[in-house]
């Protein structure tokens, strides 16, 4: 059952509403990176079973996401309860904190733990930082994005990177995530930011 929230005044508004910054949203998307990269730093978890558990984590939200997205009364309850963090794509598609588990997900199952790792700050903090950078001072457009938001997340990335890797492949890493966030693709960048920026860092280093 498809489902039009031009139909349905209440779930409009709530989707309107939204729309905007929203810094609840960002700070959780950072504090969710931050928290999967420490846990993983400081405890003994194997990355295998972090990716079964992210496994669980995303297979749960994807079942959600499916079951909201075709009945119009969960989700309307969806943008109730969760409206500091829901974006209005979201009205349609599944939530973005679905792709931000299987990017993290891939990027751990794909590359060694500490290109990974690095991947993973760079999701949680650049973009959040391209984003508030690029609706306050924003002028110049560039792709889906602006080029003082770019310059934002080259900025932060970079220095995320630093304790990772040598400066030359953090910078190339930093300019790959920016790079992929503004293009005009029907991609969530929560999907393809960390594995991207992990997978340069990986090429670079040379390691096996």
């Amino acid at each position: 059952m498809s489902f039009d929230a031009r139909r349905d005044p209440e779930f409009e508004s709530l989707v309107r509403r939204s729309q905007g910054f929203q810094p609840w949203r960002r700070i959780f998307h950072a504090a969710n990176g931050i928290f999967i990269v420490l846990a993983l730093k400081a405890l003994p978890i194997r990355t295998w079973d972090a990716v079964v558990l992210l496994g669980v984590v995303f297979s749960v939200l994807l079942l959600l996401d499916g079951v909201r997205l075709t009945n119009p009364q969960l989700n309307r309850l969806f943008f109730q309860l969760f409206s500091p963090l829901v974006s209005p794509r979201e009205a349609k598609k599944p939530a973005s904190s679905t792709w931000y588990v299987l990017g993290i997900l891939l990027t751990l199952l794909l590359f060694p733990r500490q290109q990974a790792l690095g991947g993973i700050l760079v999701l949680a903090l650049a973009d959040p930082a391209a984003a508030f950078a690029g609706r306050h001072w924003g002028k110049r457009r560039l792709g889906a994005g602006t080029v003082e938001g770019s310059l934002a997340f080259v900025g932060v990335a970079f220095l995320v990177l630093l304790p990772f890797t040598p400066w030359p492949v953090a910078l190339a890493g930093a300019l790959a995530g920016a790079l992929v966030e503004v293009l005009p693709w029907d991609v969530d960048d929560n999907l393809v930011v960390p594995p991207v920026v992990a997978g340069v860092l990986f090429w670079l280093s040379g390691q096996a």
